[in-house]
């Protein structure tokens, strides 16, 4: 988008690129900071007062304020989403090819664990899994069932993170090698264990916990630490509190 565009032209070419099957909604300043970080193509910026979010780049994200100054074009967010985002601004970013995604979560040896979401059912808590996914350098985030891990309402509750590691969509058969540590309240206490790099730590539904074909092709069984008589902790927390006993950077 030109600098010199009307809010007709940048309503007409937002609608444009948003018709894409390879565009992704950044919902908000954080997510379009976080993409803009991590690499993202970023095809179209709209804000109700563009000035207004020159000002929180340059107070919140310095490092990525060119990039949002020339980006940011004026049009009323009210005519191009549902909601608008208290920030102000949202942007369409390309999503990542598959092909890439799926070589780096392949490639071995490999320098974190894989966060591995089986037939997952609440958007928020997967969006927020990303996030601890990126903060705690987990090579990627996978999901078995029918969600997709890159629905606008992920993505928003991801904060932009899928930018910053991978994120996709599995069956069974199609997972990467490694050993899998299964989530699961039958199983070891997890302070009892040291948990490898390769592995792909995987977690079960908010519901219905791992599912039988998963729990089968588990190499090991692992349970947190947990009160008697309370049922279960919030997935995206029985994530963080397994990436932390794994050691990543965030726990360093």
């Amino acid at each position: 988008m030109s600098e010199r565009q009307g809010s007709g032209e940048v309503q007409r070419e937002w609608r444009e690129c948003a018709d894409r099957d390879d565009v992704v909604l950044l919902d908000g300043f954080h997510a379009l900071k976080h993409a803009l970080r991590f690499g993202a193509e970023v095809l179209a910026v709209v804000a109700d007062e563009p000035g207004a979010v020159r000002e929180l780049a340059a107070g919140l994200a310095p490092d990525v304020e060119p990039e949002v100054a020339r980006l940011v074009r004026r049009a009323p967010l009210k005519e191009l989403l549902p909601r608008a985002h208290p920030t102000g601004v949202a942007a369409l970013a390309v999503r990542p090819g598959r092909e890439a995604g799926r070589a780096a979560l392949a490639r071995t040896p490999r320098p974190a664990p894989i966060v591995l979401l089986d037939h997952p059912r609440n958007l928020g808590n997967v969006g927020a899994v990303v996030r601890l996914a990126a903060g705690f350098g987990a090579t990627g985030v996978v999901t078995r069932g029918d969600l997709d891990p890159w629905h606008p309402n992920v993505v928003r509750a991801g904060a932009g993170l899928h930018y910053a590691t991978t994120v996709d969509r599995m069956e069974l058969e199609e997972l990467p090698a490694g050993p899998v540590y299964a989530l699961d309240p039958e199983g070891e206490d997890i302070r009892a264990l040291t948990l490898p790099d390769d592995a792909l730590l995987a977690f079960g539904s908010e519901r219905h916990g791992i599912s039988p074909e998963l729990r089968a092709r588990a190499d090991h069984l692992v349970s947190l630490p947990m009160r008697p008589q309370v049922s279960s902790y919030n997935l995206a927390t029985s994530v963080a509190m397994t990436l932390f006993h794994w050691g990543g950077p965030a726990a360093r």
